[in-house]
């Protein structure tokens, strides 16, 4: 018989035999594996899981033409900014053309925008309706809504002309856009009312293509985009469109990055520190189950010694069997840790997660060595058994 089969069956017997404590051990190497597997696979994933939910409390980039760009924001340079961010990381995007219009002789703000990518960029909106779905309609903000006392589906009949703009704080100056022949006038029909909490109550919204018919083609104000992506990704991108000259200023909206940033930080400390206190605890229930193995086998060290055995042959023995716990431990909590993971990941993100199969050897491997050291001090009283005294009984 070979060496290192006799050596496995040896291990295996005498596991066998201490069954009731070596549970103990391989149950807490297991349960140690698992922490270890289930929180290392949330530490990677939670970027990715926070990421989208902070993706829900609006834009984390704005882009806007630089100063020397006199021809502002337009689609073309939009689209070369945008391609220096992968397609993969864009959440939505969200461009905005603002213009003054009056309706019944007052002024009112109206925003041109893609209302899907809106949709994407701000999915914190409350709509109370409808989204606009096809030209003609709009949605208006819960402010201007009371100020102009309508609903959903009433018309509003929309005027536009450069006196508009000219005299945005005197209505009263304003002449009546029925009857200038520049003015162009179009209904639209409200699908939803907006209630945000915010300045958006204060617009109406509508396609870009409703406000290119009403005020003309023109360049947009702003650009709203929703990146997921990390502080420092989010940041790379920004100077990377800034150094090419592409007539873009990106920004971070602070708020939202900053937030995302230090929410990650302190969410991935807690579980670098539960992390090294679950192998904390399970290196001291592994030691403490071998001490008294290593205690209950004393006569066995000492008669093998009488019979010639060496320390080193010894010690081999026990760390092997510290080994194969480790090992099966490993195994057992790396697919636990999985369960775990997805558990913890279903009822906190709301979102599935996907194994990862690198984890298991690692989670194994990572068993193994905590195992050993834990093994190192109670293995160590091995080499301290007289076989003279044992013998005797003393």
């Amino acid at each position: 018989m070979k060496k290192r089969t006799m050596f496995f069956r040896m291990i295996t017997a005498s596991l066998i035999r201490r069954r009731s404590r070596m549970f103990i051990a391989l149950l807490a190497i297991a349960v140690g594996a698992t922490i270890l597997s289930g929180l290392t696979t949330i530490y990677y994933d939670v970027p990715r899981q926070m990421g989208e939910q902070f993706r829900n409390y609006g834009a984390n980039m704005i882009f806007m033409a630089s100063a020397l760009n006199e021809e502002g924001l337009t689609s073309d340079i939009l689209e070369q900014g945008l391609t220096q961010i992968p397609d993969s990381k864009i959440v939505g995007c969200a461009p905005y053309r603002y213009e003054t219009v009056t309706i019944n002789n007052q002024p009112v703000i109206v925003a041109g925008t893609d209302l899907q990518g809106v949709s994407k960029t701000s999915p914190y909106w409350f709509v109370d309706g409808e989204w606009p779905s096809s030209n003609g309609q709009i949605l208006i903000g819960k402010q201007i809504a009371e100020t102009l006392s309508c609903g959903i589906g009433d018309t509003l009949l929309m005027t536009y002309s450069e006196e508009a703009i000219e005299n945005p704080e005197q209505p009263d100056e304003v002449p009546d856009r029925g009857l200038n022949a520049d003015a162009v006038n179009i209904e639209f029909t409200i699908t939803g009312i907006l209630d945000t909490g915010g300045n958006e109550e204060s617009y109406i919204f509508m396609s870009l293509e409703d406000i290119s018919e009403l005020t003309g083609e023109g360049p947009y104000d702003v650009c709203e985009l929703s990146v997921s992506a990390s502080s420092e990704e989010l940041t790379g991108y920004v100077d990377n469109i800034t150094s090419r000259d592409l007539g873009i200023t990106p920004r971070l909206v602070k708020r939202v990055t900053q937030s995302e940033t230090t929410v990650l930080t302190k969410l991935q400390s807690l579980v670098f520190l539960v992390t090294i206190v679950v192998l904390m605890l399970m290196m001291i229930c592994v030691a403490t189950t071998m001490m008294a193995v290593v205690t209950e086998r004393r006569k066995e060290i000492g008669l093998r010694k009488a019979l010639g055995a060496s320390d080193r042959s010894i010690v081999v023995e026990f760390m092997g069997e510290g080994m194969m716990l480790g090992a099966v431990g490993g195994l057992i909590g790396s697919f636990m840790g999985f369960a775990f993971a997805q558990a913890v990941s279903v009822n906190v993100f709301n979102s599935t997660i996907t194994l990862r199969p690198i984890l298991v050897p690692i989670t194994i491997v990572a068993s193994v060595i905590v195992t050993g050291i834990a093994c190192l001090i109670p293995v160590r009283r091995t080499t301290e058994v007289n076989p003279a005294l044992v013998l005797k009984g003393e």
